[in-house]
Order: structure tokens, then sequence, then C-alpha cells
């Protein structure tokens, strides 16, 4: 699919979703309409690309439903309405999101249906990128449109689920050919531009933040480079300029949430000439804000590095210590934090067990050269 298209398909998605028309039938009739408009549009694209979309589908839509006489005239009176505009557009492109960011989903069936439906990626890249058999990844999207077929939409859903989805989708990084984070800002852009809740304009930010450090957080060889190695020489600079200058409009609009904040800690980071250049105290001050506004167990075991910069690691080992033993990471900061006091062998021990509990290859393998280099240093 060329790029215009793909911009277009959730938009007519949109549209035909606002008008009432089952999710799943209006996603198979768009699909329809995209490929006659790649046969037709060769031989010269209308004025209107997108009124074309929206008419095609809506004539595929009713063609599908030729048996129902009744519901058959209604979608033809609905399908004669005007186009919308600029804000039924920003209605459309967040009811769309809700739709297939719908709590009744799982996290993983949410992520699928709004890169099919919203992203416009093909079953085979979606499935590609998570490493999943393409019939495995159709049949997760069919369930999930089933699901919110079976869902009366009147209005968008509650915008934070919409978020919590688009920065799943960003941490899932680069796999494939697809490059999920660049397609979760992309799908956050096209929020932001639609909507003026100033949390969307936190994520965006937050992402190409952390987008920025991309080039630098590997080596040739894939190894992990931990934030405080990494040449920021490298660092897009231009992007730390537009995710610093969104931020500073998100803040202006004094209604701070979590994305905020973590984007605020960030652009410290970003800021910083070296890690020990950063300013610690004050990312200290975003973390306890962060902890008044999430009691995410994560966010505790975080504030504890920048409390090790400020305090100590004494005082950020006591706070670690005080978390779930099964927290994700909890290891490999309690070893990070045991070497900066001098234990290196209780750090080398630390290392090894975060290592076997490591999420993926890449980090296990940081994580074993870390206790390997204590071992050797002993």
């Amino acid at each position: 699919m060329t790029e215009p298209l793909r911009d277009l398909s959730p938009q007519v998605l949109g549209v035909l979703v606002r008008r009432g028309a089952d999710f799943g039938a209006a996603e198979d009739a768009v699909q329809e309409a995209l490929l006659e408009a790649v046969r037709r549009w060769p031989d010269g694209v209308p004025d209107d690309p997108k009124a074309w979309l929206v008419r095609v589908a809506g004539r595929k839509l009713v063609d599908a439903q030729r048996s129902e006489s009744a519901r058959r005239q209604r979608e033809l009176r609905v399908f004669r309405e005007p186009e919308p505009g600029p804000a039924e557009q920003a209605d459309d492109t967040l009811l769309l999101l809700s739709r297939c960011c719908h709590p009744a989903l799982t996290p993983a069936s949410a992520i699928a249906l709004t890169l099919r439906a919203v992203g416009g990626l093909s079953t085979a890249q979606i499935a590609q990128a998570f490493m999943v058999p393409e019939a495995t990844m159709a049949q997760r999207i069919s369930r999930a449109k089933r699901i919110v077929s079976g869902e009366r939409f009147t209005r968008p859903g509650d915008i934070r689920t919409v978020l919590r989805v688009l920065y799943l989708v960003f941490n899932e990084g680069f796999t494939g050919e697809v490059d999920l984070a660049g397609e979760a800002i992309r799908l956050t852009r096209q929020l932001a531009s639609t909507c003026d809740d100033p949390e969307v304009a936190g994520l965006l930010a937050l992402m190409l933040l952390h987008h920025a450090r991309r080039d630098a957080r590997r080596t040739a060889t894939g190894e992990i480079v931990p934030l405080a190695e990494q040449d920021r020489a490298r660092w897009d600079a231009a992007m730390i300029t537009e995710g610093v200058a969104i931020l500073q409009a998100a803040l202006a609009r004094d209604r701070l949430g979590e994305y905020q904040t973590q984007a605020a800690i960030a652009a410290l980071h970003d800021d910083a000439p070296t890690t020990a250049e950063t300013d610690w105290p004050q990312i200290l001050e975003w973390y306890d804000e962060l902890a008044r506004l999430s009691d995410n167990p994560v966010v505790a075991l975080n504030r504890a590095v920048a409390l090790a910069e400020v305090e100590g690691p004494q005082a950020a080992l006591a706070v670690v210590e005080s978390l779930d033993p099964d927290l994700p990471r909890r290891d490999a900061v309690a070893a990070y934090l045991q070497e900066r006091a001098g234990n290196l062998a209780e750090a080398a021990r630390l290392y090894v067990v975060a290592a076997d509990r490591a999420p993926n290859s890449a980090e296990r393998d940081h994580l074993t050269r870390q206790a390997a280099r204590l071992h050797a240093g002993s």
C-alpha cells in the first residue's frame, strides 16, 4: 500500500465507524476500496481521494449487506451525508483508536488491531513484528474484530487506554521490517494533531525523547549500551529539540499527567552532556511527582537509581529491598547498586540472577557480561 493510501485508510474507516457501520464489515469494505484505488488511480487520482474512498467503501458495505433490505436503505442514506469537517475528523480518529483499544481486548489483541486498522499494516507485517505465524496473527485480529463489533460506540472511550496501547506499541521497538517505535510515534503524532489533551502531547514528547537515543543503544554487533556509556553525539538532536518543545507546550497547560512527567525525566537525561552532569536532584523531584501520580512499582524501582545519585547507593538499596522480589529488573538494579556500594561479590551474584530472569537474549547477554566482568576483577 502506498503511503497516501495508508494514511487515508484509518480516516475512511473512522468515517464508516462513526456512521454506525459494523467494525469488521467496515474494515473489509475499506480494504476492498483500497484495492480498487490501487487498480484505478494509476489512470488519475481523484480530486478528493478521501471522499472517493468513503463513497466506494460505502458502496462495498451496502453491497455486502444487500440481502438486508432495511439496513441497505439505512446505509444508503448514511453514505450520502456530506464529508466530515475538522472537528468530526478529530472525533473519528479518537473513536477508531478507542475501538481498537477497547478494555475488553487483551493488550496483545489491542496492539494488533490498532496496527491493522489504524496503522494500515498488513497481517503478515504484524505477524513478523511479533514473531508469530501469520495464521496465528490473523486469528488474533479476527477475534479482536468480533469483540469490538459487538460493542456499540457513540463517542470515544477513555483516552488513557488508547495512550497505554500506543506506548506498548512503542516499547516493542524494531522487529523485522517494521519499526514499531516509529509506527507508534506516527500514530501518536496523528492523534496529537486532532486532540487537545496535554497527555497526548506528553506521550508524543516522551516517545521522541527516547527514540532520539536509538542509534546509540546498541553496538554494531547488537550488544546493549547502557545510558551512562552511550555516545551522546549519536543522539538525534533535532528529535530532542522537537520533543522538548512539545513537552514545554504541554506543561504550560498546567494539567500534569504521567506521560508529561516521564517526558520531563527523559528531557533532563537528553539535556545532559554526560551522566556526571545530569541534574539528578531535579530528576528525583520528577520521580517523586510521578510516584504521586502512579502507584506502579516500576516507578519506585527507577526512582531508586536517581536516589542513588543524590543520596548514595545504600539509601537506594533500602528502597529496592522493600519492593516485590518478582518485580521485573529488580535484581538488575540491585546488582548495579551493590556494585556502586562496593559489594562486588553480591553484585556479581545478583547479575547472574538477573540474567536468568531477563526478558530477552540481548538483556540476558548484557547482564551475564556484567557478572563475568566482576568475577574477572576479583
